[in-house]
């Protein structure tokens, strides 16, 4: 069954308040949004970064894949990875490969009528989330507000706030804010920390032992992604789970990381490193190393695969993404209790909802 040319749309959502992390701030999200279609049926796939990762889709990819079995999904993968060599893997690259390789494992789900977690083949039912937000900008009252939304309203067990503010240059305020949260969630929820890369090595030692005093099992980023060797002094240095990998653009990336020892669990990005068949690949490889894997925002992108994957540790519910995908599509996810069921429907279970959403689209 031949592929039709894929359609690409992009969208710009303002955020609702303002936003910003360790190392970086923004007040909107833009999402490039893939649709490819074979005989009777259509699949979905996305992508978050700018919008030229919808240009080079729509010009490069989309024409390449044009008459392709809808059926031979590492074959098109192959051949997309392929013809970006010399664009570039990393970067707009990656995220358009991912885009459209997500929207291609949607589509056969839908051909063969399953469930796309069926498809892949299911090792659990149930996935486990956490609440992830708790941006630098945020004052006390919105910190609580979104921590005791996951916490107590809808029985999320695990929340992420960022830390690191201004390049590191907010400790004391970094630190309040550690307590803050664990006061608000209580002694038995889990608390993460996400510092985007905004510490020196040295300090990001200093911070995560004080951490530990309060109970965070988890410090995401505490140097630049890019520093295996300060990742690895940072593990070796502190009780919490040291964990990077988010800006993975293809598997030599992550097979570079864990080599360097420099996580305790890997995270991986389906929109960024070439979809689900390269995700599936991370999530392998990290197995074979005995270490879990963390699905990176995008939360609903990832649900289906994530059942699929032994060494799974969770996904993360992040604010933004989740905003935007119950925005986007019918049959978003409800995490109360702290887990997702990703195996009703066809394909991924999510409906596009062109016309409501026509107000955000820019391309």
């Amino acid at each position: 069954m031949e592929l039709h040319r894929p359609a690409v749309s992009v969208y710009t959502v303002p955020t609702d308040a303002p936003e910003a992390d360790g190392t970086l701030a923004w007040d909107s999200t833009t999402v490039v949004i893939c649709e490819v279609s074979a005989g009777d049926a259509t699949g979905t796939g996305w992508t978050y970064g700018p919008a030229a990762v919808g240009d080079f889709l729509g010009a490069g990819l989309a024409p390449l894949v044009e008459g392709m079995s809808a059926l031979d999904i590492p074959a098109v993968h192959d051949a997309m990875c392929r013809s970006v060599r010399d664009a570039g893997r990393p970067g707009i690259a990656a995220c358009a490969i991912s885009a459209l390789d997500i929207a291609l494992w949607d589509l056969k789900a839908r051909l063969l009528e399953l469930p796309l977690a069926r498809l892949l083949g299911v090792v659990t039912e149930e996935v486990p989330v956490y609440g992830s937000g708790g941006f630098t900008t945020y004052h006390d009252t919105h910190l609580a507000a979104q921590l005791n939304g996951w916490v107590h309203g809808q029985h999320i067990p695990r929340v992420k706030i960022k830390i690191g503010e201004s390049w590191g240059r907010g400790v004391t305020r970094d630190l309040h804010r550690v307590r803050s949260a664990r006061h608000v969630i209580g002694e038995d929820a889990e608390l993460y920390v996400d510092a985007n890369g905004a510490y020196t090595r040295k300090q990001a030692v200093r911070v995560g032992r004080a951490l530990a005093e309060h109970g965070v099992g988890w410090f995401e980023e505490p140097v630049s992604s890019d520093d295996l060797t300060g990742l690895r002094l940072v593990r070796d240095a502190v009780v919490s789970d040291v964990t990077a990998g988010e800006y993975g653009f293809d598997l030599p990336y992550f097979a570079r990381m864990i080599s360097a020892g420099a996580v305790d669990c890997l995270q991986v990005d389906a929109t960024r490193c070439g979809g689900l068949t390269e995700f599936l690949r991370a999530a392998a490889l990290a197995h074979a190393h005995g270490l879990e894997v963390s699905a990176h925002c995008a939360p609903h992108a990832h649900a289906a695969a994530a059942a699929t994957i032994p060494n799974l540790r969770h996904i993360e519910w992040f604010h933004d993404h989740v905003r935007i995908e119950d925005m986007f599509f019918d049959g978003a996810l409800d995490p109360t209790g702290g887990t997702i069921r990703p195996t009703r429907g066809t394909g991924h279970g999510l409906t596009l909802r062109t016309e409501e959403i026509a107000e955000y689209r820019i391309a």
